[in-house]
């Protein structure tokens, strides 16, 4: 059929989705041949109730349950290295990834490391060809990463001061459990945050070189939910109908971007939180406004579906308005000096956010030049 090329889609993960859902995890390990699971998560969620919560689930079922809480917000590659050398001591098992976007990205490292004992996360680069590390179970506690609904994680080498990722189709998370009751303890800060990164998704998704019909598909349904639905879910933490179709749009948003890839935001963001430490969807919120001007001739038709997504005109420009109307409505965005960056910091930040695999993707590819003015003008 002249004009129509081809394309192929990976399946994503079993999807368990409901309030409570959590409860039937034993189920879900034992459905994956297990009777023993380790847990990857982070000291915020034990602090929370969260981690408890979900070995009380395990125990009395009979899962043999170890758990490696050591994980930073940007997880390193010595905390993967080091939950790598635990998983390893506690013998097989599934792994379970509660958390936000950083537990399951180092919970995939983590999985995979331990089934190529020979490496290090630092080796993240040649591991896309690697032997299968062990199955995964994502139980996401934020919406915003769609982390659960691929098989690579973003990591930070603090030594060479960049991200890098590390994956690999066996560590894809073989079942999600999206269970939005797990967020109604997120505080609103942490909640827009997030948010805004599955927003951004969304609208990279529907701009990437990489888009087609069911990564644009996807991507409008996630910027409609999230847009729709982030305001009220940030006002109120408690109300569980935000809660579920926030967490909806999220995956929804994740789907599409395994699909098509993102774009320049994300590559700033990258950068940003490497030099600074800044948390990832504030890191976005910082740029993501600036990046769509800068994109707008190119990814003109891609914002107007955007738009009509978000409920408004059906133009680019009013994309671009909404975005930024959102991310004050959550109050998200702040200035790279309120972040921690400095003059001298710019120049290797751009030089990061060019050379990130990502902003390849971009519908207008930029320059240095172009990179480091862009900073300079949200400094």
């Amino acid at each position: 059929m002249s004009g129509v090329g081809s394309l192929s889609i990976e399946p994503t993960a079993r999807v368990e989705f409901g309030p409570g859902v959590v409860q039937r995890l034993p189920e879900f390990v034992a459905d994956l041949g297990f009777s023993r699971a380790f847990v990857v998560t982070d000291r915020g969620l034990r602090a929370a109730g969260i981690v408890d919560r979900v070995v009380k689930v395990l125990d009395p079922a009979g899962v043999e349950t170890a758990v490696y809480e050591d994980i930073s917000p940007n997880p390193s590659t010595v905390e993967i290295d080091r939950g790598a050398a635990g998983a390893r001591e506690f013998g097989s098992a599934v792994i379970i990834a509660l958390g936000g976007g950083s537990p399951l990205d180092a919970a995939k490292g983590i999985s995979l490391l331990v089934g190529n004992a020979s490496s290090v996360a630092a080796d993240a680069d040649s591991l896309w060809d690697a032997a299968p590390g062990l199955p995964l179970i994502a139980v996401p506690t934020t919406s915003g990463t769609g982390a659960e609904t691929n098989g690579f994680g973003v990591i930070e080498d603090a030594h060479a001061c960049r991200k890098v990722y590390i994956g690999h189709s066996s560590v894809r998370p073989r079942i999600a459990v999206l269970d939005p009751e797990l967020t109604l303890c997120l505080p609103a800060r942490v909640t827009a945050a997030t948010g805004i990164d599955a927003l951004v998704h969304g609208v990279e998704s529907l701009a990437s070189r990489g888009a087609n019909a069911f990564s644009r598909a996807y991507a409008f349904q996630a910027v409609s939910l999230v847009s729709r639905w982030l305001p009220t879910a940030y006002r109120d933490g408690s109300d569980l109908e935000a809660r579920s179709q926030l967490m909806l749009g999220a995956h929804l948003a994740g789907r599409a971007l395994t699909i098509s890839g993102l774009g320049l935001v994300h590559g700033i963001g990258h950068a940003i939180t490497a030099h600074t430490g800044t948390p990832h969807g504030i890191a976005l919120a910082a740029v993501f406004e600036d990046v769509m001007r800068f994109s707008l001739t190119e990814a003109a038709d891609a914002y107007a579906e955007a738009a009509r997504a978000m409920g408004v005109e059906p133009a680019a420009d009013a994309a671009i308005d909404s975005v930024q109307f959102l991310c004050g409505v959550v109050d998200v965005r702040r200035p790279l000096r309120d972040l921690g960056a400095t003059t001298d910091l710019l120049p290797s930040m751009a030089a990061a956010a060019v050379a990130d695999a990502v902003t390849k993707n971009t519908p207008r590819l930029p320059t240095e030049p172009e990179v480091l003015e862009l900073l300079h003008n949200v400094y």
